[in-house]
């Protein structure tokens, strides 16, 4: 595997591989790599001949008061289980090599879609979201790209970028990947104690409680929320911030519960932000 840390490195790298007539895939991440970043790996390596993994803590996603400073780096380890996994590139770059004005003054915008779940509490997070994503899709020009589910409203938000504006990109969203007791992976899963640790599985039990109720015959979307809801409150270690169900297109609450609806979850253990998502009948 070739570390690279320029666009002009990535980009010749890849325009080779591409003349020997592979397919290319992207899997952007912030890096502090889980099974989760890694499962991504694997689902790009059935996708395409060569995988580039970029690992870029995007200052444009954060918000003045997150946690731009502390977000778990370690860039060595990432490199080895990145490699383990088959990864062909790996593209770390610095922060001035992908805005060396800082901040763009052109970025990507979804007013529509960002105003709610995730954006509502977020505000600007989107707009990084989109404007670092857009960047890497022209650095490295991949066939396809891959995200995860438990980001589930940025891989709404990334799939209609690229519908609106033409990207020649197939997005692919690969399922979430849990602990044995069902809590979400993520990189900031490192910031929790035992307490909160234990605590926050909640989430995923609330989860499950409104993909039961929908198993058993509920459609009403009310009541569905109520029964997940219950769990959470039944936690008090655990603080709600949203949870919601959705479509998937247009990430309204629908009149009524179907197949394919996504039920989303935001809270807090202790200080830590974590979020999940089931879909409805699956």
């Amino acid at each position: 595997m070739q570390r690279l840390n320029t666009i002009a490195a990535v980009r010749e790298r890849v325009a080779a591989r591409r003349a020997a007539g592979q397919r290319i895939a992207l899997v952007p991440t912030m890096g502090f790599l889980h099974e989760g970043h890694l499962s991504l790996i694997d689902y790009a390596r059935q996708q395409a001949d060569c995988v580039v993994l970029s690992v870029f803590v995007n200052p444009l996603q954060f918000g003045p008061r997150e946690d731009l400073a502390t977000y778990p780096r370690d860039l060595d380890r990432d490199a080895k289980l990145a490699e383990s996994r088959g990864a062909d590139l790996l593209f770390a770059p610095a922060a001035a090599e992908m805005y060396p004005q800082e901040r763009p003054a052109v970025t990507m915008v979804a007013p529509a879609l960002s105003d709610r779940l995730c954006g509502r509490y977020r505000p600007g997070h989107f707009e990084g979201v989109l404007t670092v994503v857009a960047k890497l899709f022209n650095i490295v020009r991949p066939d396809v790209s891959v995200f995860g589910q438990k980001d589930f409203q940025q891989s709404v938000l990334i799939r209609r970028m690229v519908r609106d504006f033409d990207f020649a990109i197939d997005v692919a969203v690969a399922p979430i990947i849990r602990e044995a007791d069902g809590l979400a992976l993520s990189s900031r899963n490192v910031y929790l104690s035992a307490d909160e640790r234990r605590a926050a599985t909640a989430l995923n039990r609330a989860l499950r409680a409104g993909q039961s109720a929908f198993a058993s015959g509920q459609r009403n979307p009310t009541l569905i929320l109520d029964r997940a809801d219950a769990v959470i409150g039944a936690e008090p270690a655990v603080g709600l911030q949203y949870l919601e169900l959705v479509e998937p297109g247009r990430l309204d609450r629908p009149e009524i519960a179907e197949s394919g609806h996504v039920l989303a979850i935001a809270a807090f253990s202790g200080k830590t932000r974590l979020i999940d998502n089931v879909v409805l009948g699956i």
